[in-house]
């Protein structure tokens, strides 16, 4: 088989922050870039670790949201960079982060985030960044992976990505019950 050109994917970022005011700032950044949203989801509470406590405190909120234009799979390491600036745009006097900002691409397929942390399961796409497959759509729905984050396991955020899902394949024409 010959190689061709993948479809364009739904690009997707989660955010989380201590400070829910940030969003719409962090958001407004977001759409500068990356077009009109068309998805955005209610408050989610960031309960399932204590991992980002030390440098955004207690109380954090999450927002997952994504766009109404597609972007090309090969671009997610120039998202995550980009992502990384408006965060730094946020610092707080003693340089920690007040905002985070996790984009990832979801296609009919999957969902894979972006990191700039290595790890066993991460494949290395470039400029220090990593593509994490976290979620893999079965006919049952998502399924998370040994390695998914508990917050990408909840049942309400599968839900946001499954609504992202069926935006994406009514904007690709692609039906739902295909093979996957």
């Amino acid at each position: 088989m010959r190689t061709r050109e993948p479809d364009k994917v739904k690009l997707f970022a989660s955010l989380f922050t201590a400070d829910p005011a940030l969003f719409a700032e962090a958001l407004r950044r977001l759409e500068d870039r990356f077009g009109p949203v068309d998805v955005l989801s209610g408050p989610l509470d960031f309960t399932n670790t204590d991992y980002y406590e030390e440098e955004f405190g207690q109380g954090l909120v999450r927002k997952a949201v994504s766009f109404e234009r597609h972007v090309c799979a090969d671009e997610l390491a120039e998202i995550k960079l980009f992502t990384n600036s408006i965060e730094d745009g946020f610092l707080s006097p003693a340089k920690k982060r007040r905002v985070n900002i996790d984009p990832g691409l979801l296609s009919l397929e999957r969902l894979v985030l972006a990191s700039c942390k290595n790890f066993a399961h991460r494949i290395y796409l470039g400029s220090g960044v990593y593509g994490d497959i976290t979620l893999i759509y079965t006919r049952s729905g998502w399924k998370p992976l040994e390695w998914t984050y508990p917050d990408y396991k909840d049942e309400r955020m599968r839900r946001i990505l499954t609504q992202m899902r069926m935006r994406y394949a009514f904007r690709t024409g692609k039906r739902l019950s295909s093979h996957f």
